[in-house]
């Protein structure tokens, strides 16, 4: 390589033999572009069709706008009629005001890829190159999806009936835990289910050097967030992992005004079902029981989110096999914790067996930053790592599809 930011690439050897040096030059040209113009959830018009002109330049075949911002194309594999495989990249950015102070920084106020969807959607990219130039046995849907912030788009994918005949699908998220050339790739639960809760109380409103002639929501709400936090700590197993956070409370206008009403909103993370269905019944039970407790009409709204992302056994281990020859055995690691973190992805894996893998995207000794922060910024070596594990992956499973292997 000479020149340009693709130039100081540190890439493993066997991923860096993959790609020529333009390649490199214009996938991370591709994930710039991206990066300085971040769209939101179902709002991904210019970062559709930046993709969908990249995939007809690439030349890949039935590219096409699904799901209305998401996009598909095929790559023709050894037999037509061989099962078929999918790939996803996810799209959509966040409202969040990027403080990375790197020189293709967004341009939009307000709006970051603080999640590293851009860099998921230059790596499908760089999957597709992959497998355009060595083939699966059977054909490979790559699928750009959008809204995956918001949790509606892997749903709206599946309803337009793009996957139906899929066999397997795979998936991947950026992650700092993790250092480039190193990814997670294991069966089961790799991401939790994300459910979320609201809770108004209603009391009565008075002044505030008056308090006993009003019901006081606010000391209402007080108490219950105090409670809520027993939920974990004793109602779930310690040997369960989960989460209740209240992230949001709204009440009243004025110092010295006692409100009406109080509301709290937050969130609900699992990894089994049946602790799934615990914290809802014991989030309103608390809310139900304290605010009766305080003399408050309490009404609770559970808003369920995405489920747990659980990867199936066979494809995890096609996965993890591909991998091997790409970054070496060693490099497969472990979660180090469970990731809380929910992911639209687990909507495929109801349907589809399949593996989400999470990429090392920090240089070694970089700091380890959180994503959806002002400050996140996964390497670009990892768009390289990623397409790689991907294409490997979609072959290795394409190949035991067809019976190949």
């Amino acid at each position: 390589m000479s020149g340009g930011p693709a130039a100081s690439l540190r890439l493993p050897e066997a991923v860096a033999e993959l790609y020529s040096a333009s390649t490199l030059a214009e996938l991370v040209d591709l994930r710039r572009t991206l990066h300085a113009d971040p769209e939101l959830s179902l709002q991904e018009e210019r970062t559709s069709a930046r993709l969908q002109r990249t995939l007809d330049e690439l030349g890949v075949d039935s590219v096409t706008r699904v799901a209305g911002t998401g996009v598909v194309g095929r790559i023709p594999g050894r037999d037509r009629k061989a099962p078929l495989v999918a790939v996803r990249g996810d799209i959509d950015a966040l409202p969040i005001q990027e403080d990375t102070g790197l020189p293709f920084a967004s341009r939009n106020e307000g709006v970051m890829h603080a999640c590293g969807h851009d860099v998921h959607a230059s790596w499908a990219v760089a999957a597709a190159r992959l497998l355009q130039a060595e083939p699966a046995a059977g054909d490979v849907l790559l699928v750009l999806q959008p809204a995956e912030e918001s949790g509606e788009g892997a749903a709206a994918v599946l309803a337009t009936g793009v996957l139906d005949e899929v066999g397997a699908i795979f998936g991947a998220h950026v992650d700092l835990t993790f250092e480039v050339g190193q990814a997670m790739i294991q069966p089961g639960a790799v991401g939790a289910a994300a459910d979320r809760f609201e809770v108004e109380l209603r009391g009565k409103g008075a002044h505030g050097a008056r308090p006993h002639q009003g019901l006081d929501p606010i000391t209402g709400l007080a108490q219950v967030v105090s409670v809520l936090q027993t939920v974990v700590s004793r109602r779930v197993p310690p040997d369960q992992p989960a989460v209740v956070t209240v992230g949001a409370v709204e009440a009243g206008t004025a110092h010295n005004v006692i409100p009406g009403r109080a509301v709290l909103k937050g969130t609900m993370r699992s990894l089994d079902p049946a602790i799934r269905k615990l914290l809802a019944d014991e989030v309103r039970h608390v809310a139900e029981s304290v605010g009766a407790a305080c003399r408050l009409e309490a009404e609770v709204r559970m808003l369920q989110g995405t489920p747990a992302v659980l990867n199936d056994e066979r494809a995890a281990g096609w996965a993890r096999d591909a991998a091997v020859p790409v970054i070496g055995a060693d490099a497969i690691r472990p979660l180090p914790a469970a990731n809380m973190g929910g992911e639209d992805f687990a909507f495929y894996l109801e349907q589809i067996p399949g593996c989400f893998i999470r990429v090392g995207a920090r240089l070694p000794g970089d700091p380890v930053v959180g994503a959806h922060t002002p400050y996140f910024a996964p390497a670009e070596e990892a768009i390289f790592v990623g397409g790689a594990l991907l294409a490997a992956a979609a072959r290795r499973a394409s190949a035991e599809l067809a019976g190949t292997s």
